[in-house]
């Protein structure tokens, strides 16, 4: 604990973000010079960009006395990366997407005001809860069909993900409900909530996202309970009732036909993740050039193929190293998870970071054919405000653990829990050499 104490007095965030910087500035380069008309528009899209970037964190500091930006300096070269995709994809979708980060950015500090008391959160959760499954049922009755799903609604000509804002609600609800009501109620009372969203999803057709909220709620009621015997019984249950669905409406089965099988339908069923494969593999270790890949062209470049586009234009290399960066999230929450002064804080951490990093894994291995094609978006990185701003929130989740734990001058109002023999989250203990003091951004 010496050495991260030490790591995190001795870490230098201004020099990290100027390499942040710097590597912004030399991707947007062939995107912006590429078409001089664009490069007029675009120039003041990245400047804003590193503008904000710059302030968030001069103001922090200067604050807060903060100087352990990791977390947010990941999401700001993602979001970067995002917003030089949409730019050599389409010129305009690099202002929605800038316009998307920002909104993020204040959901995030927002979050980060709420997460300091969990008084707060708890007097939240009912209305947010009931919120959410409102916003659900909306979105059934105001949705139009869109690739098969019932995903979007329009609302004063913005498109808006009603899911995404739920996943939010989801850990928030789920993690504070938990923290203050330990008894097999409070974890019978989220399992109804759960079941309402994952079967509301089922309903939109949206079996990407409600697979990813299956998951988190696993991963929920096993930081509070740690009952094997309980996750078994759910997880059967989850199986029984998928396989209700499919016997019930066979038209779910064949989203998954070409499963294992997309080289003997290439031009048809097998049309995108075949070309994410031949083109990845194209690049080579280095890319072929920002704004030169061929994938591109293929529908869902900018959103569900964005890993691909990396990978062919930026290098297997820099993909690589897009994934590392979403296991370090969740390095990083299990780290804070265990000096975090409240239960609460840390649920909240290793289910967002868990809910990120599944999340990934079924975008990158849904267009390599290693799983089922879900559809679902690459945090950070994939074009979609809703996405976006989600994506934010659920950092704010993960920063929480870390910003509120034990020993530091900003507590939550109740103590945190006590271990028992139950196989639980055990407390923290007491840190005494948390000496770098955070308070909130």
């Amino acid at each position: 604990m010496k050495q991260a104490v030490v790591k995190i007095n001795n870490y230098k965030w201004w020099l990290m973000l100027a390499f942040v910087t710097a590597f912004q500035l030399l991707s947007a380069m062939p995107v912006v010079f590429e078409d001089k008309q664009a490069s007029a528009a675009l120039v003041p899209i990245f400047a804003g960009l590193i503008a904000v970037e710059w302030a968030y964190f001069i103001v922090n500091r200067l604050i807060t006395k903060r100087q352990d930006f990791e977390l947010e300096m990941i999401a700001f070269l993602l979001c970067g990366t995002s917003i030089v995709i949409a730019a050599s994809v389409n010129t305009g979708y690099a202002l929605k997407q800038l316009i998307a980060v920002l909104l993020g950015l204040a959901a995030h500090i927002v979050l980060l005001i709420i997460l300091r008391n969990v008084d707060t959160a708890m007097f939240l959760r009912v209305p947010v809860a009931f919120a959410s499954i409102g916003l659900l049922v909306l979105n059934l009755l105001l949705a139009k069909v869109t690739n098969g799903t019932l995903n979007w609604i329009e609302v004063a000509g913005f498109s808006i993900q009603p899911s995404e804002i739920v996943k939010i609600a989801f850990i928030f609800v789920g993690a504070v409900t938990l923290e203050k009501l330990q008894s097999t109620q409070s974890l019978t009372k989220y399992l109804v909530f759960s079941v309402t969203c994952i079967g509301a999803l089922f309903l939109m057709r949206d079996f990407g996202t409600a697979l990813i909220f299956f998951f988190t709620f696993v991963v929920i009621a096993f930081m509070r309970s740690g009952d094997i015997r309980t996750l078994f019984f759910v997880s059967t249950g989850a199986l029984l009732g998928a396989g209700l669905v499919m016997y019930f409406k066979p038209y779910v089965v064949t989203r998954f036909a070409t499963y294992r099988h997309i080289w003997e339908s290439i031009n048809e069923g097998g049309f995108q993740q075949t070309r994410v494969l031949i083109y990845t593999a194209s690049g080579g270790l280095f890319g072929l050039g920002i704004g030169k890949g061929k994938l591109r062209d293929i529908y869902a470049a900018s959103t569900d193929l964005v890993f691909g586009v990396i990978c062919e234009e930026w290098g297997l290399l820099l993909g690589l190293a897009v994934l590392t960066l979403y296991g370090f999230l969740a390095v990083y929450a299990i780290h804070a998870s265990r000096r975090a002064s409240s239960t609460y804080y840390s649920i909240a951490a290793v289910s967002a970071a868990g809910l990120l990093l599944f999340q990934a894994a079924l975008n990158v291995y849904g267009i390599t054919d290693l799983l089922p094609l879900t559809g679902v978006t690459l945090p950070f990185v994939s074009r979609g405000g809703t996405s976006m701003i989600c994506s934010w929130a659920l950092l704010a989740f993960i920063k929480s653990a870390d910003l509120y734990r034990q020993n530091n001058n900003i507590k939550p109002s109740v103590p945190r829990a006590q271990p028992q023999n139950t196989g639980r989250l055990p407390s923290t203990g007491n840190n005494s050499n948390s000496t770098g003091r955070r308070q909130s951004g």
